[in-house]
């Protein structure tokens, strides 16, 4: 069964095109995720899918309902997070939770255990303004503000940006435990290594959906020979690849740059002959499997 269904969605904002023919499905119970850098279109897709936004052109439906025509029945179901924490700066962690359950009609008591695991770990600072809040704990807050009145779909627009690994860590932790409870989850992100804990990803860019898969299916079809560069000087190394003659994609990755050649053609042997004699020393050639973000530069490069 379909939770999400959208068909051929336009929006654009004056001249700047912010989503062009999104077509996608979300089925039930499952960790959707999206993919991509700022400014891909994320955001404004979640605005339209929880009723915030109206589309240009396109249809868009959340559990059946229509997101222009039946939006009022639509807020009561879902749940939002956006990726900016909205929350009242000025009312402790507790009046934020009480207000929220207000306006759906609910009660923290009620719903309690949708949240327990969740709030739990901030109710020692229920006292605490949300504005003094960390990073983590913030974040925390705001999901179980999402959850407190029972949504069917989680909406989460960069739930973790800015926040510690070790939060990172434990908010996905706490996604797969909503996801077994049966609630269906839409999450966006620009970390490309979060893709591998969702169940399905759309990768985006420019407002396009680039491709829709299972992580692993992705990666496994990539179809393309991949080496991990690194030398003493990162930039020259960047340059010095994207010169050589063979290369087909070179980005950056961490402390290394990962490099593909046209027609699949690698060398380890000629490669490193090229660098040394461009100067570079500490040389350090590995191959490796492709992971995400290889092949979302492939896409990019391909799409452009």
């Amino acid at each position: 069964m379909n939770t999400v269904i959208v068909e051929n969605i336009h929006k654009s904002y004056k001249k700047i095109v912010a989503l062009e023919d999104i077509t996608f499905s979300v089925d039930k119970g499952e960790i959707f995720g999206f993919i991509g850098p700022d400014g891909a279109g994320k955001t404004s897709l979640f605005r339209i899918l929880v009723t915030l936004l109206l589309p240009d052109s396109g249809k868009a439906t959340v559990m059946g309902l229509d997101v222009v025509k039946d939006y009022k029945k639509i807020r009561k179901m879902v749940g939002y997070m956006p990726g900016r924490f909205s929350l009242y700066q000025d009312l402790t962690v507790e009046e934020n939770l009480t207000f929220f359950a207000t306006i759906f009609s609910t009660t923290i008591q009620e719903n309690y255990h949708l949240i327990k695991d969740i709030y739990s770990q901030i109710e020692p600072f229920k006292d605490r303004r949300a504005g003094a809040l960390s990073g983590g704990m913030k974040q925390k807050l705001a999901l179980s503000c999402a959850l407190i009145h029972k949504p069917e779909v989680l909406f989460l627009d960069e739930p973790t940006t800015g926040v510690d690994a070790v939060s990172r860590k434990e908010f996905w932790e706490m996604l797969k435990s909503l996801r077994n409870a049966g609630i269906t989850i839409v999450v966006s992100t620009p970390y490309m290594d979060e893709a591998s804990l969702c169940d399905r990803v759309a990768l985006i860019q420019n407002g396009s959906i680039l491709k829709i898969d299972k992580p692993d299916l992705i990666t496994s079809s990539f179809g393309k020979n991949i080496l991990a560069i690194r030398s003493s000087n990162i930039h020259k190394l960047l340059n010095d690849l994207s010169n050589y003659p063979a290369c087909d994609s070179v980005f950056p990755s961490g402390q290394y740059v990962h490099y593909t050649a046209k027609e699949n053609r690698i060398s380890k042997e000629e490669l490193e002959k090229y660098l040394t004699a461009l100067g570079h020393q500490q040389l350090e050639i590995n191959s490796i499997e492709p992971n995400i973000e290889d092949c979302f530069m492939s896409l990019m490069n391909e799409a452009s």
